[in-house]
């Protein structure tokens, strides 16, 4: 969807780097960077050199994921979101899908240190990639903010859970988590040579990437990683997506699907092809209701040493500034709001930094949906002309007023600034969120907000 015109090569401390242009005036892309590499079930080597000039001009591999293997178009189960997002597009899957991409001014230079949004994509731990429509081209890089977005490996390449696996190394599962864990050491290690500033990174997330950045944010391997964090869809307090379950308790499921596959012993689990490995998977999960979140984080005692509930609950999570919410027809609305509603007011009661708490609700023009999850990242990431959706005036200044609070947060850890309707810290006392969407941008009461709820569909448009 952009320009491949190529411009000038920078220099980085993995090496010399080509960029391209994308859709907006002055921006330099650098695409389908190699941050990692990594066997199967092995935990991500960072990269840190390369030779000659890295071509960054086209986006890298995803991961293997269910859609790799059959026509998404075909198929009406999960045609809206296809439709949505990736109608048009071609995509390539790889076991090799370490790969991110940054987006920064062309005339930004070492000496710039931008504020920098490291993007985790949704898609339930099985699916996306950092590159579909909604995030091809983030205008941040227009105000002033060094965008990345990146890859991580999904479903049975990302989280499977053996005792073999741990033998090898004392630990196993959140392959996918260590990924994005990698990615951030990465951008520490390198974002300056794009004119980013590694002591001023904001992670944000949407739906399971909103469950990662709540992971990062609870791990105790991830300090001084980042600095702010966003969180839309999937992060706050809550006992039902919490990852209290341990390693140990997954290795039944994960040997069903050994099983399933025909794979007497973890050699023959690592060669088996990828489309046999989602197959066997598919099967084993079928046969196992309680396997929803097998492929998903887990209690590996390194990554994370306590769950996230009880982690919050002592106030473990990371000391910084938080942006969070959901969508009026999200998946399960009421819940998704009350958990980022609740981080908020944890975090006052606990004395840490101010967080900032939204509700989106813009019936999206073109069908009768209505705001549903996902579709909030349209605005946040300024990328409406990208989209099939007769948006209009009302939209295009709604996504202005929405980007602008996201890189006003990244700059300073408050989303406020001028021309933008007052946006104030949600606290125990203070429980208005801000509304975004269909009446004016506004301070909101909380009965207020149930009340409208209830005349929405909660019904899920499914993935």
């Amino acid at each position: 969807m952009s320009n491949a015109t190529l411009t000038d090569v920078i220099l980085t401390p993995c090496g010399e780097i080509q960029g391209t242009t994308c859709q907006w005036p002055g921006i330099r892309a650098y695409k389908g960077i190699r941050f990692a590499t990594a066997g199967r079930w092995e935990y991500p080597q960072i990269v840190t050199k390369w030779d000659g000039v890295y071509d960054a001009t086209h986006y890298g591999n995803c991961s293997f994921q269910p859609r790799a293997f059959y026509d998404e178009g075909e198929y009406s189960g999960k045609a809206f979101y296809y439709n949505e997002f990736r109608k048009g597009e071609s995509y390539t899957y790889s076991e090799d899908c370490l790969f991110l991409n940054v987006f920064t001014p062309a005339d930004a230079t070492p000496e710039t240190k931008l504020p920098v949004i490291v993007y985790i994509h949704g898609g339930g731990f099985t699916g996306g990639c950092g590159h579909e429509k909604h995030f091809d081209g983030p205008t941040w890089a227009s105000q002033g903010v060094v965008a990345v977005t990146i890859n991580y490996r999904l479903g049975p390449m990302g989280f499977v859970c053996l005792p073999e696996l741990n033998e090898e190394v004392g630990h196993t599962g959140n392959y996918g988590l260590y990924d994005q864990m990698v990615a951030l050491q990465w951008v520490q290690a390198n974002i300056a040579a794009f004119g980013g500033d590694a002591s001023n990174v904001t992670i944000m997330g949407q739906s399971a990437g909103a469950m990662s950045v709540q992971a990062l944010c609870m791990s105790p391997l991830t300090d001084g990683l980042f600095h702010k964090a966003v969180m839309s869809s999937g992060g706050g307090v809550s006992k039902m997506m919490n990852n209290g379950q341990n390693h140990e308790a997954r290795y039944g499921f994960w040997k069903k699907v050994m099983q399933a596959a025909g794979c007497e012993d973890l050699a023959a689990f690592r060669a088996l092809e990828p489309e046999k490995l989602f197959t066997a998977w598919q099967s084993a999960a079928k046969e196992d209701k309680s396997a929803m979140m097998a492929a998903g984080p887990c209690m590996d005692g390194v990554f994370f040493t306590q769950d996230n509930l009880s982690a919050a609950q002592a106030g473990k999570q990371k000391n910084i500034p938080y942006m969070m919410g959901a969508t009026s027809e999200d998946m399960m609305p009421l819940f998704m709001f009350g958990m980022a509603h609740d981080w908020c007011k944890m975090q006052d009661k606990q004395g840490k930094q101010p967080s900032y708490c939204w509700l989106f609700d813009r019936q999206l023009p073109g069908d009768k949906k209505g705001a549903w999850h996902s579709s909030d990242l349209w605005y946040w990431f300024g990328t409406l002309a990208n989209s099939w959706r007769p948006f209009t005036e009302k939209d295009a200044e709604l996504s202005r007023q929405m980007s602008a609070y996201l890189t006003n947060f990244a700059k300073t850890g408050n989303p406020n600034g001028e021309g933008l309707p007052q946006w104030n810290p949600t606290t125990s006392k203070n429980k208005k969120v801000m509304r975004l969407g269909e009446g004016e941008t506004r301070m909101g009461g909380v009965s207020k907000l149930k009340l409208a709820y209830t005349t929405f569909t909660t019904k899920p448009v499914g993935e």
